[in-house]
């Protein structure tokens, strides 16, 4: 290797990023990033094209054996990415972006390109948004697979437990009477809530797109935990405006009867998950040295709390 230009300049929202989340590991993964793309263009015959937009991975549109339109997908080595890999093998394009390379220990691989790829917050209508919505997830939905490398989603929520000690006790900007709800939510929904199922994790306007066989999801996380759980980032898209929409509280019930209707799930039990997902969102935005990060999520729990259903 070493046959790229070792200093790349990434955009820096995305060095922010990898920094933040990865610390010393991720800096040297962003130094070593321009040979494990010369090792993925060998490894696979790839013609490199232009990146995508970046957050905490490398996306890159690419051409196999100088045919096949692929995209190209780097990220930190960690759990979160060997779960979204063990994952997409489940899914097995059924729902879901097709898996067709991939090289655990250097956290790349192949995905199919999707045609036309338009995202599902291009669909002006909502209703018919949360409609395709929950067409995805009838489709994507698993039964749990004996894997270990998979997240759980109880163990996503046990971080809500370092919030009060890391405001001495207190909870912050975070509203008391909302947290306060939540905490007692969380264990009533783990008990009461469908049998877990291997879902998404991350299913939005913005991980749903179009393509030549319907509607997919791309960027699984790989969840083990209650269906229901699915619904909470619906809730609180699209960014950056949802919450703030004159129309957020009526279209967040309208939202909350579709996925109900369609998915067989008890309305309070949607709105609950939603809030308590909307919550452990804002949670990890959350900078404690500065009290500040979670203000759009908060705004997105403010307005599912207030949802009549």
């Amino acid at each position: 290797m070493g046959q790229r230009d070792n200093r790349m300049d990434y955009p820096q929202i995305f060095v922010k990023n990898i920094h933040n989340a990865f610390g010393s590991s991720g800096d040297q993964w962003l130094i070593d990033l321009p040979d494990i793309i010369t090792l993925a263009e060998q490894k696979w015959n790839l013609t490199i094209g232009q990146p995508m937009l970046l957050s905490y991975n490398y996306v890159t549109a690419a051409v196999q054996n100088d045919s096949l339109p692929v995209v190209l997908k780097i990220g930190v080595p960690q759990h979160e990415l060997i779960s979204q890999l063990t994952s997409l093998e489940y899914f097995d394009g059924k729902g879901c972006v097709q898996l067709l390379e991939q090289d655990i220990e250097h956290g790349m691989f192949l995905l199919e390109k999707l045609t036309p790829g338009e995202m599902l917050v291009s669909v002006e209508n909502d209703d018919l948004r949360t409609h395709i919505a929950c067409d995805v997830m009838k489709i994507l939905w698993r039964s749990v697979p004996e894997n270990s490398s998979l997240i759980k989603l109880r163990d996503w929520f046990a971080g809500l437990d370092g919030l009060r000690p890391a405001f001495s006790g207190g909870t912050g900007y975070f509203p008391e009477e909302l947290f306060s709800r939540v905490e007692s939510l969380v264990p009533a929904l783990f008990a009461d809530s469908s049998p877990p199922a291997l879902i998404h994790g991350d299913l939005h306007h913005f991980n749903i797109l179009s393509s030549k066989r319907g509607w997919v999801a791309i960027d699984p996380k790989g969840v083990i935990g209650p269906p229901e759980y699915e619904c909470g980032p619906l809730l609180i898209n699209p960014i950056p405006d949802f919450p703030y929409l004159p129309a957020a509280i009526s279209q967040t019930e309208r939202r909350i009867a579709i996925l109900g209707e369609r998915l067989g799930f008890a309305r309070e039990r949607i709105r609950d998950w939603g809030l308590c997902h909307a919550i452990l969102s804002a949670w990890w935005d959350t900078d404690v040295q500065t009290g500040t990060g979670g203000e759009y999520s908060l705004a997105c729990a403010e307005i599912i709390a207030k949802a009549i259903i």
